[in-house]
Formats: C-alpha cells, structure tokens, sequence
C-alpha cells in the first residue's frame, strides 16, 4: 500500500465528489425500459465534461481491454457487465453500476447496485445487507488494523445472515492506477493480512449474494455471475485512512 499525500488526497476526494455526482444521475436513470447503452454515453459524456477520463474504459490486458466507461450488472451478475445495446431495464431487475474516473492524475472507483421499479422483499434485503456490509468494512479501515479486519467485518455480518460472500472478487487499494496492490478481500480474519497505514487509499467494495459464493463468466466473456443464479449485490466506495479515522471520498 503506497500511502497518498495530503494534497493527492484532496484531489481524490474532488475527484470522488464529481464520480458520486454522476453516479446519483446514472441511479435516476435506472427506471423501467432504460437502456444500458445510454447510461454509459451518460458516464462517459459527465466524465468528460468535469474534466477527467474514464478509467475502466481501455483497461485490461493487450487485446483485453474493457470496452466501456461503465459496468452495468443485472441481477445474477456482480461485476464487469457490458452494457450492451440490447440490455434493458425491467421492473424487479437490481442493476449494478460501477463506475470509474481519473481526475487530475488520480483515480477514484464507485459502485451502487440499483432496484428497477417494485423489487422483492428478498432483493431489497439483499441491498440493504450489501450496504451495511459496506459500512461495516469501511468502519474497519483505521491506522494500526489490517486487511483482515476489514474482510472479517463484512464477512461475518454478512454470513452471520446466511448471504454467500464473493471471495474470488476482492477490493483493490487506488489512486495513482485503476488497480493498486494489495487486493482486499470481503473475508478474513481480524488482524491477519497487511497492517493499515494513514494515508492510503482503498477501493472497499463487498459482494455479496442471496445464494452460494460460487461465480462463472457469463456467456459474453464479460461479465462475472453468480454459478447458482442467485441475484447479487454489489457497493463501492473509495476511502482514505487518515489519523482521524475513514473518509470516504466517493460522496
């Protein structure tokens, strides 16, 4: 983990301001009948115009690149969904956004998954346990603890309520690249793994699902779902460790 100065910090933190801004329209966006395909202009035309460049966009190994600004996710699916122009919003579906910026040198990641009209009582409960396992990471990321508090954390709220928790997907430290070392698993146990400094910036981002913690790649090449179909949730926020605890940046 390579700690942040001060002032790259608070270009993260403007950064993460203008990302959670347009990640409120795209949630506005997620109705009945909307396409995919518009909320990623949508992202990519926002990023542009503050000032940055989205990050995902071209990102991945030589001939793997991720050919969009924004993942959209629907229901089974957890992360690094297409949105394809075929992909349209239905009443019920959860979509997950995720979304990524570099704003002045720096990067900033963010994810919400979003209900589609009237959802099920089980789906609502999905996201309201994805957030507070969210809450409960990030509550987690303070000088002297480590990596396995965090993972312990969600990890155990989440469990605790019978929800599968994703392991083969994992949080990522960030700011000088879209990925940094050293990864952040939902899972763990408490003060096991890297200690965590002031100054360092992580993307916490659990997921979690109503069934089993299992995954596939989806059929397109792409995306990430869960092997028992069972609808998933997914929240992300980037967060800086500092002296006087977690300050989340992505607001």
């Amino acid at each position: 983990m390579k700690p942040k100065t001060a002032q790259e910090i608070e270009i993260l933190a403007e950064g993460g301001h203008i990302l959670a801004r347009i990640m409120k329209g795209l949630a506005g966006m997620c109705v009945v009948g909307a396409k995919a395909a518009d909320l990623d202009a949508y992202a990519e035309q926002e990023i542009s115009a503050a000032g940055g460049t989205p990050s995902f966009k071209g990102f991945g190994k030589p001939g793997q690149e991720f050919p969009n600004a924004l993942c959209v996710s629907p229901n089974d699916m957890l992360v690094h969904g297409i949105p394809h122009k075929d992909l349209v919003f239905k009443a019920g579906d959860l979509v997950g956004l995720d979304l990524g910026m570099e704003y002045k040198g720096l990067y900033t990641d963010h994810a919400v998954t979003v209900p589609v009209g009237e959802i099920s009582e089980e789906d609502e409960r999905l996201l309201v346990v994805t957030r507070e396992c969210l809450e409960r990471g990030i509550s987690q990321a303070v000088v002297g603890n480590h990596l396995g508090d965090i993972g312990h954390a969600v990890q155990s709220y989440a469990e605790n309520l019978g929800y599968g928790v994703i392991r083969s997907l994992t949080g990522h430290a960030v700011g000088y690249g879209v990925h940094e070392e050293p990864r952040i698993p939902n899972f763990g146990k408490r003060g096991q793994g890297e200690e965590i400094k002031e100054g360092v910036v992580l993307a916490i981002e659990p997921m979690i699902a109503i069934g089993k913690h299992d995954v596939r790649t989806a059929d397109d090449g792409w995306g990430v779902v869960t092997a028992d179909s069972s609808h998933a949730a997914h929240f992300e926020h980037t967060v800086a460790v500092t002296a006087q605890g977690p300050r989340i940046l992505t607001l």
